[in-house]
């Protein structure tokens, strides 16, 4: 599913100048993430994010019945020892 995902959004990200480092799919407790993380220059600000979700979400949702589970998207950027 995580690669799958990463091909799908990783393009229209990328017009955005926005770098796709990560998508996991991950239970947590009882719930479901779909957890992308990204990367820009200079930094990933709140901004960022939105712009990302708003390119994420109508992406997912064509392929949305292939997650077994509902799931919470998480946007998030690299942690800072991560780059």
């Amino acid at each position: 599913m995580n690669d799958r995902v990463s091909k799908l959004i990783e393009e229209p990200l990328k017009e955005k100048g926005i770098k796709l480092c990560k998508v996991e799919y991950v239970k947590e407790g009882t719930v479901y993430f779909l957890r992308v993380v990204i990367d820009k220059e200079p930094f990933v600000d709140v901004e960022t994010c939105v712009i990302a979700t708003e390119i994420i979400n109508p992406l997912i949702d064509a392929i949305e019945d292939e997650f077994d589970e509902t799931y919470v998207l998480d946007v998030c950027s690299l942690e800072k020892g991560d780059k």
